[in-house]
């Protein structure tokens, strides 16, 4: 029987399923509206003979393509992350979002420069508009209200979710009620004898659509270049991982968004002898604390620094090409080249562990450090023994001025080791455990 879901990801994962069910569900009352309405002006304008009607009902009819767009883009882009897109499927609503925008520039280009044309037309030309009447005017009235209930239905719902797709063809509804705006201007108008205002009112329609368009396709492309997040929200994120006294500094944080949520990476500068569990320990309260202050992250990457290797992110900004340090040799390596050194010492032999101390390791290569990278060893002692080779070793720690005579022979006889830093010698004592 496979392993039930943690109680946390089941309900994120239904949250997730009813989150995405809202936002269809809007989109396809938005459809239905858009249809019903666009049906509706085609049939009376072609009764009252307006041409801008038409035009209004040819428009709320293309949105029928906008909203299976988005009921598209909210179904994949909602999808949980597989082993093809370990992030997510979110910018594919970013995705979305570029081309609605984008949409909507050229939405108000075309309502902008049709206006421009009518309004020459009527003013300088022959065109003329019979008078549309009660009716005429009625359906764009009801053809206005319904659009801007659902703009602000679906604004709503795209606020709570911080959808960026969702927010775009709710603006996409508001440009096309903006359009029945400049209709309705235009045929009150003609039924006052003042045709021309529905040009200049559609030329106004176009200029406020067009500004929405291209905010909405600035924010989606900043996105999908992974911009970062503001300066000051980075500052205030800096500030809450030092509140946490073992978080001892914070540095090369990059952020960036997807469909609303934010993914985060920071090193953590934390205390150079602590063991590795302890800094994972304290990795893990310092994103807790994130998260609990900045509800939109998501993904929090850390990785802990015993030493500031700040200056090597902004080096590689500066100077991609700077070299890197040469890395310092491994457990491994180690313990092969002070076998050859140690091997007649009686310390050497007795070992129960060993540690190693890595010390400026992140130095670089044109760095005029006054240390240079290098490895300190903690040789570890058995408390007692019966080993008579060990029970030699222990007499010689324990009296001071042979322990200090040995460790000034090993650190002469490792002096050919370019790594080497000094050398410490500890007895490990018996840790009792019920």
């Amino acid at each position: 029987m496979p392993p039930s879901m943690p109680p946390s990801s089941s309900t994120e994962s239904a949250s997730s399923a009813s989150a995405k069910r809202e936002a269809q569900r809007i989109t396809l009352i938005g459809a239905a509206l858009d249809g019903v309405l666009g049906v509706a002006k085609l049939i009376i304008g072609k009764i009252v003979g307006s041409q801008a009607l038409i035009a209004d009902g040819i428009h709320s009819l293309s949105d029928l393509v906008t909203d299976a767009f988005v009921l598209v883009a909210t179904h994949y882009g909602r999808q949980a992350p597989d082993r093809s897109h370990p992030w997510g499927h979110e910018r594919i609503e970013t995705l979305g979002t570029l081309v609605l925008g984008s949409l909507l520039l050229a939405v108000a280009g075309a309502i902008g420069w049709e206006g421009i044309l009518r309004s020459w037309e009527l003013m300088f030309g022959s065109l003329t508009i019979p008078l549309p009447g009660a009716l005429g005017i009625g359906i764009a009235i009801i053809s206005l209200l319904g659009k801007e209930g659902i703009f602000r239905a679906t604004l709503k719902i795209a606020r709570k979710q911080r959808s960026k797709l969702l927010e775009a063809n709710a603006w996409h509804s508001r440009s096309d009620a903006l359009s029945t705006v400049a209709v309705l201007i235009g045929l009150i108008g003609t039924q006052l004898g003042a045709s021309w205002l529905d040009g200049i009112a559609a030329v106004v329609v176009g200029v406020m659509v067009g500004k929405i368009g291209a905010s909405l396709a600035w924010e989606a492309s900043r996105e999908l270049i992974d911009t970062a997040l503001p300066r000051e929200q980075q500052h205030a994120m800096r500030d809450c991982l030092l509140s946490l006294p073992e978080v001892r500094g914070a540095h090369d944080l990059r952020s960036r968004t997807l469909a609303g949520r934010i993914v985060l990476e920071v090193h953590l500068l934390v205390a150079p002898r602590i063991s590795v569990s302890e800094g994972h320990a304290i990795g893990h309260h310092a994103v807790a604390r994130l998260k609990a202050e900045f509800p939109q992250l998501s993904d929090v990457l850390y990785h802990i620094d015993p030493e500031d290797d700040s200056h090597l992110g902004q080096a590689s900004l500066v100077q991609p090409t700077l070299p890197l340090p040469q890395p310092l040799p491994l457990r491994s390596d180690i313990i092969v080249a002070l076998e050859e050194c140690w091997q007649q010492s009686p310390l050497w032999q007795a070992r129960s562990g060993l540690t190693l101390h890595y010390v400026n390791h992140v130095t670089p290569m044109t760095s005029h450090h006054s240390t240079a990278p290098h490895v300190d060893i903690l040789l570890e002692l058995p408390s007692c023994t019966t080993e008579a080779a060990t029970e030699t070793a222990l007499q010689c720690y324990r009296d001071a001025d042979s322990r200090n005579a040995s460790i000034a022979e090993m650190e002469r006889l490792a002096e050919g080791l370019e790594w080497f830093g000094k050398l410490e010698i500890g007895v490990m004592s018996h840790i009792h455990q019920r």
